[in-house]
């Protein structure tokens, strides 16, 4: 049982590595994903959510990468990337993943997130909601990496999510993606008073006040970032980084 919000280091693989974007594009190189996994393993993170930007185009899972992964992660494990059956989501499990996410198959694969979700339980299934704002300033919902905006409004998407039965909704900005300038707390309002499922707000993060913000503001259950525990210091020099106790205490996460 938390005693405050969890809070979750959020890593893009791409191609075996690690990668940070901005705005979903412009990725940057940072190293080896297993040496990021072992430093949050010493850190105590809450979890740890790893998204394979690069499964969609290689149209596979990396189970060789992830076997490692595994093997130096103590801590919950969430898992998406083209994920194309249940006998891969079974997979996942038995590796040692506690949860699958799901973006693109939402749309394309209904009845897959929902055999996952009849087989290991909503709270074992996450449903990733990327949004973006449009030239009107109006929230628009995306899958494919962001690549493909869909018809649904943001409140009619949330809505079809709630149906299929998953447990939680994290929620990324895409504008907000890297940019390090704060969460998008009127979208984690919209989305949180919406829904009676948790959200796990991303996208924006660039010091510790903004996970308060998107918590006490925006209504957000959990937070989670990239650039923030990847990044150090104004010049961003790559720093794998996870924040104490006490220095969650000094800004009210408590």
């Amino acid at each position: 049982m938390y005693l405050r919000p969890r809070i979750i280091p959020c890593l893009l693989l791409e191609d075996g590595n690690l990668v940070k974007s901005k705005q979903f594009k412009d990725n940057t190189y940072l190293g080896d994903p297993i040496n990021a996994v072992k430093i949050f393993n010493e850190e105590e993170a809450d979890e740890l959510c790893l998204l394979d930007i690069s499964s969609h185009r290689n149209n596979k899972v990396d189970f060789e990468l992830l076997e490692d992964i595994v093997s130096e992660a103590f801590m919950p494990l969430a898992y998406g990337g083209h994920i194309s059956s249940l006998d891969e989501a079974k997979r996942l499990f038995r590796m040692g993943f506690e949860k699958v996410i799901f973006n693109t198959a939402i749309i394309d694969n209904p009845d897959l997130v929902r055999a996952v979700v009849d087989f290991a339980g909503g709270q074992s299934v996450v449903a990733s909601v990327d949004v973006k704002k449009n030239f009107l300033g109006r929230y628009k919902i995306y899958v494919d990496c962001g690549k493909r905006s869909i018809s649904q409004s943001c409140e009619e998407y949330v809505s079809f999510v709630e149906k299929l039965g998953v447990g939680e909704i994290f929620l990324n900005s895409i504008d907000n993606d890297g940019m390090m300038k704060g969460y998008d707390i009127n979208l984690i309002k919209k989305v949180s008073s919406g829904t009676n499922l948790p959200v796990i707000a991303c996208g924006g993060a660039g010091n510790l006040g903004d996970l308060r913000k998107a918590i006490n503001q925006g209504g957000a259950h959990a937070v989670a970032a990239g650039s923030l525990f990847v990044y150090w210091g104004p010049r961003k020099a790559v720093l794998i980084n996870y924040p104490k106790e006490e220095e969650l205490k000094e800004v009210g996460l408590f």
